[in-house]
């Protein structure tokens, strides 16, 4: 997993956790390798940032830790430092306090005004996530040019086991330090959208996903009528034989109802994907037609969560 898979808008791709991969990126696992060295720090006489907010932790049940064991910073972190910040975050992901994490962020305007329940709503399992996080993480590294930062920590890869040096970006606002998740036009989006930012994105992850399922059921239908001289099966069916993965029939994971309309002898029928939550887990309708004779036609109108078959 890299950082650019989360720049440009941070474009998520199937099924995974709109935050959750915020998360993991910022975890620096698998991130592109580059040996760091330190300069000088930041002087400050303040308190550092992990007094200014320190808050007691979470009080939920102990959280199964999956993170790898560490021996901690190998460098001096100073308080207020591009260093600082970065082990601030990641003592919060351990804390279970993970808006007051991602608040370090550029995702700020996108985050703050979330309320619990909106969190849970996007869907991410964030005590696992925080039983990633290694109880001292292993920062080896800080670089600081002027209003610009990068902080490397030394993470075992999760596949291989081999210690790699991963790269957090930071810049400087005001007095402190932003950890960059997001690039210039997703940081524009976010403070323009605020907190709908990431329900927007989820609903256009949605979209995408709705047509790649579509495009699996009309593979699908093409082996079933292949071994069935010519007709075609309803969803169910697909998905009992292993054509189709039962996500097609669960709005959870996918946002998105299916359906496979018939015709009455089975020679033709219509794909359908309608939002299961018009206006939060989608907003177009989708329907891919198919007549013998003639190409698959895929259409998707804002019907407003109603369905295109018809």
């Amino acid at each position: 997993m890299t950082l650019k898979m989360i720049q440009g808008e941070i474009r998520f791709g199937a099924f995974l956790l709109l935050l959750g991969v915020c998360v993991l990126v910022l975890l620096g696992w698998s991130c592109s390798s580059a040996a760091g060295k330190r300069t000088s720090p930041v002087k400050s006489d303040n308190k550092t940032v992990a007094q200014k907010n320190s808050h007691k932790a979470s009080r939920n049940q102990p959280i199964e830790s999956t993170a790898p064991k560490t021996s901690g910073p190998t460098i001096e972190i100073k308080e207020n430092s591009p260093s600082d910040t970065v082990k601030v975050f990641y003592d919060r992901l351990r804390e279970n306090r993970f808006k007051d994490a991602l608040i370090l962020t550029n995702l700020r305007p996108a985050v703050e005004g979330l309320s619990d329940r909106e969190v849970s709503d996007l869907g991410v399992d964030f005590r696992k996530l925080a039983g990633m996080v290694p109880e001292k993480m292993p920062i080896n590294g800080e670089i600081m040019t002027g209003n610009e930062a990068t902080v490397t920590v030394r993470m075992p890869d999760p596949k291989t086991g081999k210690p790699e040096i991963s790269e957090l970006q930071l810049r400087k606002n005001g007095d402190h330090w932003v950890l960059l998740v997001a690039d210039a036009e997703g940081e524009k989006r976010v403070r323009k959208e605020g907190k709908n930012y990431f329900f927007s994105l989820r609903m256009d992850v949605h979209h995408e996903e709705a047509k790649a399922m579509l495009n699996r059921i009309s593979k699908a239908q093409a082996v079933y009528s292949l071994q069935n001289k010519g007709k075609y099966a309803d969803l169910r069916t697909l998905v009992q034989k292993g054509y189709v993965p039962t996500d097609a029939l669960s709005v959870e994971s996918t946002g998105y109802k299916y359906d496979v309309a018939l015709a009455y002898d089975q020679s033709t029928y219509t794909a359908l994907a309608t939002p299961a939550e018009y206006g939060k887990s989608g907003t177009l309708s989708f329907a891919l037609k198919i007549r013998r004779g003639v190409e698959p036609e895929l259409v998707s109108r804002d019907v407003k969560g109603n369905s295109l078959n018809g």
